[in-house]
């Protein structure tokens, strides 16, 4: 496994040249859950330990571990974050996106603000992740051929999807963004600044969302466990 090491901004830089160069690269962005789900899922694992992947640190559990064994993991690069920087490049490199996931109203809601705030950015197209046949999306995404392509299902429907269907196509980036439509189109609202500063976004999504609490323990604070058990045999 690549996990990325370098910082946000360079990331960005990787990103803008992935466009201009018309590259095919399906981006990882890995949290706590991915790593816990790729233990008993060897399909998901070979997706974390393909080099050709991008494999990106979503979250600080992610940055502390790696730091635990060694790896200087510079900062930690949102899912969020990320496709934020992809529809600003895209926009302002007069790209083409296509979007996948989400509910059918969030996806109405997030395509009518891309046509407000980023408006040189042409959307292909926009589907919803309740389709039946999600594997024949891909056929018209190949056909379409987008420069990027946002696919939010979650952790790992979204990744096995993509993996799956990556060699219809010649180029694009490719990348798994979970719940990240609802923050984008206004549905859900993003942590303040001050605690994404903090990387306690896990914090007010707690607070907000108590439902998420058991999610979050099972994943996030089992992930620590096991790093630190590891580390002590």
């Amino acid at each position: 496994m690549r996990l990325y090491t370098r910082s946000k901004n360079d990331y960005y830089i990787k990103l803008s040249k992935y466009l201009d160069n018309c590259e095919r690269k399906f981006i990882v962005t890995a949290n706590p859950e991915t790593f816990r789900l790729a233990k008993t899922d060897t399909e998901l694992e070979n997706i974390i330990l393909c080099e050709e992947n991008d494999i990106l640190p979503d979250g600080i559990a992610i940055v502390k571990a790696a730091r635990k064994y060694g790896v200087d993991v510079a900062e930690r690069i949102t899912g969020i974050d990320t496709a934020e920087k992809l529809l600003e490049l895209i926009n302002n490199k007069k790209k083409t996106l296509f979007l996948f996931g989400s509910r059918e109203e969030v996806l109405e809601s997030l395509v009518e603000m891309i046509r407000k705030e980023y408006p040189c950015i042409k959307v292909l197209g926009a589907v919803d992740g309740y389709v039946e046949d999600k594997d024949a999306v891909f056929d018209t995404i190949a056909e379409l051929s987008p420069d990027v392509t946002l696919v939010a299902m979650g952790v790992p429907l979204q990744e096995k999807l993509i993996a799956r269907n990556l060699y219809k196509v010649k180029k694009g980036l490719f990348i798994g963004v979970g719940g990240t439509f609802d923050v984008l189109s206004g549905a859900k609202k993003r942590a303040p600044r001050i605690f994404i500063k903090l990387n306690l976004e896990w914090l007010y999504r707690i607070a907000t969302e108590p439902s998420r609490l058991k999610r979050f323990y099972c994943n996030n604070v089992k992930f620590m466990f096991d790093v630190y058990r590891e580390k002590k045999k």
